[in-house]
């Protein structure tokens, strides 16, 4: 039995998201033989919030995952990501935090994602400081470079204090 339901999981993810209708009958497929199971939960979750955009109902998803398997590591950057679109920010600032304390977890992502959610809060400082902790937590280059461009894209961010001169200009 198990082995039909990963082929389906398998199937539905190598068409994401390219053929989203053989990706909803693979899933529905795998479903229909375990109703719990993750992956499945997870991609379809995707599914409505990157294609759909139906935040509540992909959110709905996520949850069912993470009460099946708090340790389904797979559903913590879309759950997030999500969360974000649907500008749920204290619902993502505590699910972080949780993730955080779960053993096997992504702490260099978990700290991504913590300093997006101080960048959309426009606490700038914050967020690069955060970049910093997941830069200690990384373990690949390729990452790093993902953490690179988000700090220049924070740093771009952050307002330019005027000197003295632009002060007395602007006054006059």
């Amino acid at each position: 039995m198990g082995d039909y339901i990963n082929n389906y999981v398998f199937k539905a993810l190598e068409n994401y998201p390219y053929d989203l209708e053989e990706v909803m009958e693979a899933l529905n497929y795998a479903l229909s033989y375990d109703e719990k199971n993750t992956m499945a939960l997870t991609l379809k979750g995707r599914v409505y919030a990157e294609k759909l955009y139906k935040y509540e109902e992909a959110i709905s998803y996520y949850k069912q995952v993470l009460a099946e398997n708090i340790s389904a590591f797979e559903v913590y950057s879309p759950y997030i990501n999500t969360l974000f679109w649907n500008e749920d920010y204290k619902e993502a600032e505590q699910f972080i935090n949780f993730a955080l304390t779960v053993k096997g977890s992504d702490k260099a992502l978990l700290y991504l994602k913590k300093a997006i959610l101080n960048e959309q809060l426009r606490k700038y400082k914050k967020a690069l400081k955060l970049l910093k902790v997941a830069e200690e937590h990384t373990f690949n280059n390729e990452f790093i470079s993902t953490i690179n461009s988000e700090r220049a894209r924070i740093k771009g961010k952050i307002p330019k204090k005027e000197n003295s001169e632009q002060k007395k200009r602007r006054k006059k």
